[in-house]
């Protein structure tokens, strides 16, 4: 049955070219859119473009809403997690940046706000050709596009961007780069035009989703070279973006005016945004909402969830989050290096427990390694019998005692340092990892809570035998977070895991392009990271937003994380 929030369809495209119980008792107590697509001749997939045609020719397009007629003016409040550890949006891997600052800028081109990003449009660049061999990707800028200072966007500036994300500096940390790999060279071509060569063929569909990132907001040329390309300690920098930064008040208010000289005159229809801090699943978060001190909460808790939902004038729905939960015993620190260890650890994790842990807090999911809802993840069925999984842990507690023992701890380990990020769900799954790693492998753990800015500084720098905390990707496409979480070097790579047939399964992975061989690579892959895991999984996770029904415009059913669709431009308020 269909949503009745969901956005009406978007028109005819007319402008466009068609184309064990007691066990789990002690430890839960000691934890305490529619078819807008088919305007655009894409075809949708969850985080992933499927079909993006070769040419494209987008010079009349202008985006608007979904819905006809959508009412201007008025202030959109939203509580979410804006705890900022630094302002650089390509160097982040928290929701923290890109929920609030995301407003402030525009992209190459962009996921669909109104069918739920399932769909890429044109956004700063208005069109694209894609040689026949793949391997030169040319896209057309729009022109009189301006930056916040009044500075005109040009192709040099689109230049720079992607140059430091697919080629970050020394110093420079870019989750998204591995998403570039086969990215050879940026050509600028001339003012308005501006080329991506790769050294080889990837899939369009990849190529372009990853462009298409919402982290990837172009920012001046300008204000990358005096900065000496780190952007951290600049609190606001100029986009082109609908939206301009008006007050900030740290972990308090961050308030944003509309850009009156947007490119886009039909978007924005809000004469602002505030935007306030509110830790995920909270009390205040819930108490903001249901008091209509807010408008819309995002990452809320499933009573809120429930009450939005059977309340009139609220609704609110829930959906996949790109992330996986979980720690990252430290590689470079005895006894971390020794695959062993960090197999008996991760085989006596209880991933159900784990679960229920943070129901209260949190829809979660069991799975391993791959994205547990993905087309590439192991049957649920077929995961459940495999020794770590279980829902009988005997026999992995027994095989991790021995692995143990034959890597010469079968006394367990003491006073391991394990980093935990500051947030409800990590304080409370800590707890439970502290105590499994007692119970069962006389492993003890010191718990250090930290705020976003040191978990970061000190996963990076190593300062931890144990990190517990959250990964993010772009893609549900293995080649994506493969590389990103478990590659050699990977930006996301907590653990600084090595291992070279992996490495060279992810080249094979990359290249095969016969779904059922890669399927088995991927398999390959999968089976390897169980003997020799790169992190110990926790839980993936789903994400609650609730909203007033007034809010128009924001359409989180069909999301894959929350990453590509936080400008909101296309929201108006029916009020």
């Amino acid at each position: 049955m269909d949503n009745p929030h969901r956005p009406p369809h978007v028109g005819s495209g007319d402008d466009l070219p068609q184309g064990g119980g007691s066990r789990r008792d002690f430890l839960m107590g000691s934890a305490a859119a529619m078819a807008v697509a088919s305007g655009y001749g894409f075809s949708p997939s969850r985080a992933l473009a499927q079909g993006v045609p070769n040419q494209y020719d987008g010079s009349k397009f202008q985006l608007k809403a979904a819905e006809p007629n959508p009412k201007r003016g008025g202030v959109l409040k939203m509580a979410i997690f804006s705890r900022q550890p630094h302002f650089d949006i390509h160097q982040s891997g928290t929701f923290a940046n890109i929920g609030t600052q995301a407003n402030m800028f525009d992209c190459l081109i962009r996921r669909d706000p109104r069918d739920g990003g399932k769909t890429i449009i044109p956004d700063l660049a208005h069109s694209w050709d894609i040689s026949k061999d793949g391997t030169s990707y040319t896209f057309m800028l729009r022109k009189d596009v301006q930056f916040h200072d009044g500075a005109e966007l040009t192709s040099a500036d689109v230049k720079a961007t992607f140059d430091r994300i697919v080629k970050p500096p020394t110093g420079i940390s870019i989750p998204r780069s591995s998403l570039f790999t086969a990215v050879s060279e940026i050509k600028a071509h001339d003012k308005h035009t501006v080329e991506f060569k790769l050294a080889e063929p990837r899939p369009v569909n990849f190529i372009m989703s990853s462009i298409a990132s919402g982290w990837n907001v172009i920012v001046r040329q300008k204000t990358l070279e005096e900065n000496a390309y780190n952007l951290r300690r600049v609190v606001t920098f100029p986009g082109t973006g609908p939206y301009k930064s008006l007050r900030r008040v740290e972990n308090e208010v961050w308030a944003f005016e509309k850009n009156k000289s947007y490119w886009n005159p039909e978007v924005p229809y809000l004469d602002g945004l505030e935007i306030y801090h509110a830790l995920p699943f909270s009390p205040e978060m819930a108490s903001a909402f249901l008091s209509n001190r807010v408008d819309y909460v995002r990452v809320t808790d499933p009573a809120t969830l429930r009450r939005a939902k059977s309340t009139p004038g609220m609704t609110g729905t829930d959906y996949y989050q790109s992330v996986i939960h979980g720690a990252w015993p430290n590689n470079k620190k005895k006894p971390f290096d020794d695959p062993r260890v960090r197999r008996a650890m991760h085989l006596v994790i209880d991933k159900a427990v784990m679960v229920d842990v943070v129901k209260d807090l949190a829809p979660m999911m069991v799975g391993g390694f791959i994205y547990p809802f993905s087309e590439f993840a192991t049957p649920t069925a077929e995961l459940s019998k495999r020794v770590g999984y279980q829902s009988d842990p005997t026999a992995a507690i027994k095989e991790a005692r021995a692995l143990m023992a034959a890597a010469g701890y079968a006394n367990g380990l003491k006073n391991m340092d394990v980093l935990v990020r500051d947030l409800p769900s990590f304080r409370l799954w800590s707890q439970a990892f502290q105590a499994i790693m007692a119970q069962t492998l006389n492993i003890q753990c010191n718990l250090r809570l930290a705020v976003e800015s040191i978990w970061f500084d000190d996963s990076k720098a190593g300062n931890f035998d144990i990190a517990v905390g959250v990964i993010i990707s772009t893609l549900l496409d293995p080649s994506d977070y493969f590389r990103a979480w478990y590659g050699k070097d990977g930006p996301q790579n907590h653990a600084f895991w090595e291992n070279a047939k992996f490495n060279t399964l992810l080249l094979q992975i990359d290249r095969e392009i016969d779904p059922p061989k890669r399927l088995a690579l991927i398999r390959q892959a999968e089976m390897l990271m169980e003997e020799d895991p790169p992190l110990l999984p926790f839980s993936w996770e789903k994400i609650n937003d609730a909203w007033y029904t007034y809010v128009k415009g924001l359409y989180p059913y069909d999301y894959f994380g929350l990453y590509d669709v936080d400008r909101y431009d296309t929201v108006w308020l029916d009020k």
